[in-house]
């Protein structure tokens, strides 16, 4: 189980840890405008960073391209702390955007809607494994 938390709770690292000492994994969600930097002081206490790629309410939306260096610079900042903390994205995830979400450094993809609005839904999930590139720690 992950309990998910929005960066606008005050007692985000309290409730981190509470999350953590119950033996859950704990992540927090950034959406499109939101800078990394809000994030730095709890980076090292989370498990995994999703990042929305979209403006989150509803599915359908294009994936906003601007948050690609924001992906980059998590996962740059994740490594040079050495830290296992997983990146996911979610929003706009298609067989193109997997390739640039992965190759941005992204672990794990989200695609709702360009499944489930496939006339093939086994084909399109095939298709973003195949464009999936493994990142190499």
């Amino acid at each position: 189980m992950i309990i998910l938390l929005g960066i606008n709770n005050i007692e985000v690292k309290n409730l981190i840890n509470k999350i953590k000492n119950n033996s859950v994994k704990a992540s927090i969600v950034l959406n499109p405008p939101t800078p990394i930097t809000e994030i730095e002081n709890v980076l090292e206490d989370v498990d995994m960073v999703l990042l929305m790629t979209v403006n989150p309410g509803f599915g359908g939306q294009r994936f906003i391209e601007s948050v690609l260096p924001k992906i980059r610079g998590l996962r740059e900042l994740i490594d040079t702390k050495k830290l296992k903390v997983e990146i996911e994205v979610d929003g706009g995830i298609n067989s193109e955007t997997a390739k640039l979400a992965t190759s941005a450094g992204a672990d794990i993809l989200v695609a709702g809607s360009y499944i489930y609005h496939s006339k093939n839904p086994a084909a399109a999930i095939k298709s973003l494994k195949e464009k999936k590139i493994i990142r190499k720690s």
